[in-house]
């Protein structure tokens, strides 16, 4: 099936979100129902999320995706109500996903990221998926003079792809994000279209679940590509993601959710809490056919 048509496709298909959500309701069935949230946080850089399990969910807070939050009453239309989080059923919660609020939507994917951490508690990892520790770009097989697409201006990952002199671009919404040095490689959101369909391998971090583009960023791919969703946001729930063509998926799990949720209430990124209170897991997907 081409681009065009697949695309056509999946016009009247549920989105990923949904997708996960479903799978996850299904999956935990009526103690989903059960579960409340215990406490939420969120914080600077990152939300976070205990359930009355003691289970623990992560998500990137979108902060720079709120324009709405230049003033307190018009802040409060686009945040959970503050004070009355916990205690909610979890499932009540996840109504936020499709919520134009991505505030909103960035607690909704946590709860919904405690709750795929409840069934990997439960059932173990997704079945047929190789699985790894450390960070899921080195899972990655990144071949010399491979064309690379890297959605976001993700440090690292630009200079490790520079390091290599591997072709890449990166889309990204704010140019000012990127050194100078990094500019020769800046290419608009807006040129999606043109640059994915020519990609070896795809990267993007989860925060695309949080704006809603995922979806259409993985209909453009060609049949073959590699593609990696990575990053706190991404909920490790594999069928999903191999039905869109992912081969790789990077994830984490909370280990001390009240540490955790401490360190975000104090404003801590990633640097705080990576291989302290939270680890690093890669999924290596198995292979499904791409129409």
């Amino acid at each position: 099936m081409t681009p065009i048509s697949r695309q056509a496709a999946a016009v009247d298909s549920p989105s990923l979100l949904a997708e996960l959500h479903a799978a996850v309701l299904e999956r935990l069935g009526s103690e989903a129902e059960t579960l409340t949230l215990e406490r939420a946080v969120l914080g600077i850089f990152f939300t976070g999320v205990k359930l009355s399990n003691g289970v623990g969910g992560l998500c990137a807070t979108p902060i720079k995706s709120v324009p709405e939050a230049v003033c307190c009453p018009s802040s409060a239309k686009a945040m959970p109500t503050p004070g009355k989080i916990a205690g909610r059923r979890a499932a009540q919660v996840l109504d936020d996903l499709y919520r134009a609020q991505d505030l909103r939507r960035a607690l909704a994917i946590a709860t919904l990221n405690a709750l795929a951490e409840t069934l990997w508690l439960r059932d173990g990892p997704p079945a047929g998926a190789a699985l790894s520790g450390g960070d899921a770009f080195e899972a990655l097989p990144i071949a010399p003079g491979q064309r690379v697409a890297l959605v976001g201006a993700f440090p690292p990952y630009m200079r490790e792809l520079r390091r290599r002199g591997q072709p890449f671009n990166v889309l990204e919404l704010d140019p000012a994000t990127l050194k100078p040095e990094e500019m020769p490689y800046y290419a608009p959101a807006a040129q999606a279209p043109e640059i994915l369909p020519r990609a070896d391998v795809f990267i993007t971090t989860g925060t695309t679940l949080i704006n809603g583009s995922l979806d259409g960023l993985l209909r453009l791919l060609r049949p073959g590509a590699e593609a990696a969703v990575i990053g706190p946001t991404a909920t490790l729930i594999a069928e999903p993601y191999v039905g869109r063509g992912v081969t790789v998926l990077g994830g984490t799990r909370v280990l001390a959710p009240d540490e955790l949720l401490e360190v975000l209430a104090e404003g801590g990124s990633g640097y705080h809490f990576f291989g302290k209170t939270v680890e690093r897991v890669t999924l290596r997907l198995p292979p499904a056919a791409r129409c």
